[in-house]
């Protein structure tokens, strides 16, 4: 069996909480605030995939291709997440609690990677 790489750790535990938050938010709340961590989560999970990907395609080249694979990710990260805030805003029926909520929750387990690495 193949070992996950860190980014792939990072990625499975993002889609882990993300899923969490969905089931929480259907359990206390309803579909609509579940639809709407649903699409929290989409943001916070596709640009981080994206980001994994162009470095990921990189692995084993130069520096100065990296540093470079690394700053176009981080730009289309961005990019890719406000377009997709923006698209969720169209949404008239959207539950903002709940997308932030998921939102965050997925960033930190960048915080919780951390940590973990360093002990």
């Amino acid at each position: 069996m193949q070992k996950l790489s860190v980014v792939n750790k990072i990625l499975a535990g993002q889609a882990l909480i993300i899923t969490l938050a969905i089931a929480s938010f259907f359990m206390l709340g309803n579909e609509f605030s579940a639809k709407s961590a649903f699409y929290g989560g989409l943001v916070a999970l596709i640009p981080n995939w994206y980001f994994a990907r162009k470095i990921n395609q990189h692995t084993g080249q130069e520096a100065k291709k990296i540093v470079r694979a690394f700053y176009a990710g981080e730009s289309g990260k961005l990019i890719l997440t406000a377009m997709l805030f923006a698209l969720i805003l169209q949404d008239q029926k959207i539950d903002m609690i709940a997308v932030l909520t998921t939102y965050i929750s997925a960033l930190t387990v960048f915080w919780f990677a951390l940590l973990i690495r360093k002990y």
